[in-house]
């Protein structure tokens, strides 16, 4: 039995989360019954994301459908759920869907140019024409303005797949393309008793960036307009409240309407009956046909109105921050719009037209047209890197891997989610927060850290422990790198289409600003980690914040940063001013490595289809030799004898197999993984060999290679958590544990017992504190406390790393200091000293030296 809580927000409109189980607790086929805190019986949809290696159930995924929220709630396996009375319902017939929660019924076409032909409560209909558009423009928008010709077109839709129909969650995936280019996914979520449904879109970029400009993406649906023009309403929201408008306004006019009225007309309700002078005269008040909330940033918002086309807009009061939710209709019905995230994702837009006619429209600006159009184009012109030598020399200057025609943000995506509601009436103002809130918070049960920890599952971390002045001293720190990363995505404003999620890599302490203009310092894109080292940090502490700040990495990281079609498919890009700009197109980036944790913690199908992206993932190395620039032996990519890294390349593969294995029972996937952990085993060298030679067709390695060869990258990408989960799984590969041990035994040994090991001193050894966990691995799989303690000095003492230099000292140190004044652009607290790569690795160490062989940290 499992209790469940609450993430942050409780839920009423429909739920789904995920819950881990330990091996063999649960079978493959179990039922799984859900009560209230009080004992009552309560619908639950259950299925199945991920298995043991025994068959067991690993990871389970439930649904609720909408009803009143209770504080928790108990998940039991193996007795049968409560039978539901109200459900989601999936129909086909005449080549329509009709999609229905008992409240809401969405009909769906299943090709055309519509997301859904009509959308209905009850018997009568919302809104209909639900539809995505486009704006695109050959040339760039002028510096000065002025016009430029631009395309509009609505998406088409060419596939529909159902891909759950009940009885309290359904699916829907939809997809196309916008005209002739940007494929798009889009998936309904539909709940049982639900007035709203969720609409998460992704698409695809395959533009020229030198003649295809994106001016605008949105998605639109027309309004059905019944009632007066004086009990019609359009709301938009603030800051946290909303603009309370009528089509036709009976407040502050000259003659008075009645009290009633004008109350009634601001609260949402019938206005009632009008004072006669006032009735008589209102084809004389102004009806206002067309609203636009325009987020050109992430510190200001404009409002304003128009009469009509072929009229002047009248500017409304602005403000800073729209939550991005609407509203238009009447009295008896109308539609609610927003998109979640919308002053992080700006430029965006929320626009109504035409309220004063029979069919009103509302728009979703993802892109808003305001906004000067999408220029994807490289940011330099190559400065004269036309060699491997000359773009070496400029990795050497500015950090930036550069090479002609890899800038490339063909083939990057980005997922937004949308909601759309069918309400009965106008909501009230409270109403409408309630569902601005319930967009941009999603609700989320989730199990405490404690059962999550007892499930045994992401390997190495335990819960935290201050038990000790020292041990509270690490979750201090821990604490402090997490509320500096919150603090400088608020400071640096690192919001935007492209780049909300991610964070910076270096600081530029001179400028007192992030290197956001140099080469590879700028745009981290996962770089030595960051996403793992979030998700244990949630894991640990079942915070909400840490989790919005995962999740909203999650879905950057696997989508801007990854190419999803193309020739460099499944790579992902290393840092850079740009999130696509470098030439290192690698496996280490679109790891699935950090995609699982939201998976499985949501059941979030976007999320799968990122990692089912990776099913095959090491026929990428037949595109792009990781390393062709740095090879000091000739190679051109062979697929009998692929060159793969053991260590970034590896860890990556392992992470995309086994989770293609536990997802799906892929036998393929399962031998690879399985058989290269094997051939690791049985190599000379182990993992000191450094890269192994892949035969492409039986996915085995060369295991006659012997040399030495260990980079400091190696262990930075995962590999230290995946072996750790791969051993854990008990999975009994001969001489892969004994390799890996031997590995993280000698990376931080002295250099006479490297030399006494294996011949010679180990080169290429670096990034000290990162690789203590490493040490301290093999201390607690094999109890020296001599090597335990070897681990914390070299976590704790100066050895190199940023964050550790004069250790001692710093154990004071850490702290923010205030820079203002004309010489930077506002007051800013700064930690000059952290970087994204000290700071992710540190907390990775931290958590796992405190799992491990926290017994062993001594008082300082």
């Amino acid at each position: 039995m499992t209790v469940l809580r609450w993430l942050d927000r409780p839920g009423e409109e429909g739920v789904t989360w995920g819950v881990p189980w330990p091996r063999g607790a649960v079978e493959r086929d179990a039922p799984f019954a859900l009560a209230d805190a009080d004992g009552r019986e309560v619908p639950v949809q259950s299925w199945v994301t991920a298995t043991w290696p025994d068959g067991s159930v690993k990871w389970s995924a439930h649904a609720i459908g909408a009803r009143p929220a209770t504080l928790a709630y108990r998940l039991e396996p193996g007795r049968e759920p409560a039978a539901a009375e109200r459900v989601a319902t999936v129909a086909r017939e005449d080549g329509l869907l009709r999609v229905s929660t008992g409240v809401v019924t969405w009909v769906i076409e299943e090709s055309g140019n519509t997301l859904a032909r009509s959308i209905s409560r009850g018997s009568r209909e919302i809104a209909r024409d639900v539809r995505l558009v486009s704006l695109r423009q050959s040339e760039p928008t002028p510096d000065e303005g002025g016009g430029v010709p631009r395309e509009q077109t609505t998406g088409t839709v060419e596939s529909v797949t159902v891909e759950q129909d009940g009885p309290l969650r359904a699916v829907v995936r939809l997809e196309g393309r916008h005209g002739d280019w940007l494929p798009f996914t889009v998936r309904l979520y539909f709940y049982a008793g639900a007035e709203h449904v969720r609409i998460m879109h992704t698409f695809v970029w395959d533009g020229d960036p030198e003649r295809d400009f994106l001016a605008g993406l949105g998605l639109r649906a027309d309004v059905v307009m019944r009632d007066e023009l004086h009990d019609r309403h359009v709301r938009l929201a603030g800051d946290g409240g909303f603009l309370t408008e009528a089509v036709r306004g009976l407040t502050g006019l000259r003659l008075d309407p009645g009290e009633s009225a004008r109350r009634n007309q601001v609260e949402g309700r019938p206005a009632g009956e009008l004072d006669p002078a006032v009735a008589s005269r209102l084809h004389l008040i102004p009806a206002w046909n067309d609203h636009t909330l325009d987020q050109g940033s992430a510190d200001g918002f404009t409002l304003r109105k128009r009469t009509a086309e072929g009229h002047s807009w009248v500017t409304i009061p602005a403000g800073t921050r729209s939550t991005g939710y609407g509203y238009v209709g009447g009295v008896s019905g109308g539609l609610g719009f927003g998109l979640r995230d919308f002053w992080r994702l700006h430029p965006t837009r929320l626009d109504v037209r035409n309220a004063a006619t029979d069919l009103a429209t509302a728009t979703i600006w993802l892109w808003s047209p305001s906004a000067p159009a999408m220029d994807l184009r490289f940011y330099h012109d190559g400065m004269g890197q036309d060699t491997f030598a000359e773009q070496l020399e400029g990795l050497e200057v500015t950090y930036e891997d550069y090479e002609p025609g890899f800038g490339d943000a063909h083939g990057v995506a980005r997922t937004h989610e949308l909601t759309l509601r069918a309400c009965a009436a106008t909501p009230a103002a409270a109403a409408l927060a309630a569902h601005a809130a319930a967009m941009n918070e999603p609700a989320l049960l989730a199990a405490a850290p404690e059962r999550v920890r007892e499930a045994g599952v992401f390997g190495v971390w335990e819960l935290p422990d201050r038990s000790t002045p020292a041990h509270a001293a690490i979750e201090d720190r821990l604490d402090f790198l997490f509320d500096l990363y919150v603090r400088e995505r608020e400071q640096r404003r690192w919001y935007g289409f492209w780049d909300y999620g991610d964070v910076m890599h270096t600081y530029d302490q001179d400028r007192h600003t992030w290197r956001y203009d140099i080469g590879g310092y700028a745009w981290d894109n996962s770089e030595l980690s960051p996403d793992l080292w979030l998700w244990l940090q949630y894991l640990r502490t079942g915070r909400a914040d840490v989790f919005r700040f995962a999740e909203a990495m999650t879905r950057h990281t696997g989508e801007v940063d990854v190419y999803h079609l193309g020739r460099w498919k499944g790579l992902g890009t290393r840092h850079n001013v740009q999130h696509w700009g470098c030439s290192c197109k690698q496996l280490r980036i679109s790891n699935a490595a950090y995609r699982r944790f939201y998976h499985y913690l949501t059941a979030d199908e976007r999320t799968g289809d990122l990692m089912d992206e990776l099913s095959r993932p090491e026929e990428t190395f037949v595109v792009i030799d990781p390393t062709r620039k740095v090879r000091e032996d000739v190679y051109t990519p062979d697929p009998s004898a692929l060159s793969v890294g053991l260590g970034t390349d590896w860890g990556s593969l392992a992470a995309a197999w086994l989770t293609r294995w536990e997802r799906h029972g892929d036998e393929r996937a399962r031998d690879r993984l399985l058989g290269t952990m094997a051939d690791i085993g049985a190599l000379p060298r182990g993992f000191l060999t450094g890269e192994g030679r892949l035969d492409l067709e039986s996915g085995r390695f060369d295991t006659s290679r012997d040399q030495i060869s260990v980079s400091h990258l190696s262990s930075l990408f995962g590999l230290p958590e995946m072996c750790a989960e791969l051993i854990g799984l008990g999975l009994d590969v001969p001489g892969f544990e004994r390799a890996w041990l031997d590995y993280c035994r000698l990376y931080l040994a002295t250099p006479e017992q490297q030399e006494a090991e294996v011949g010679r001193p180990l080169s290429g050894i670096s990034l000290i504190q990162a690789h203590s966990r490493l040490t301290a691995y093999a201390a607690a799989r094999t109890g020296d406390a001599e090597l335990a303690a070897w681990a914390w000095r070299k976590f704790t003492y100066d050895e190199g790393d940023q964050l550790n230099k004069n250790a001692l000292q710093r154990q004071r140190d850490w702290h923010l200091t205030l820079v203002d004044g004309p010489g930077v652009l506002h007051p800013v607290h700064e930690a000059p000293f952290v970087s994204t790569n000290g700071a992710a690795q540190y907390g990775l160490a931290a958590i796992h030296n405190l799992a491990l062989i926290g017994k062993h940290l001594a008082e300082r």
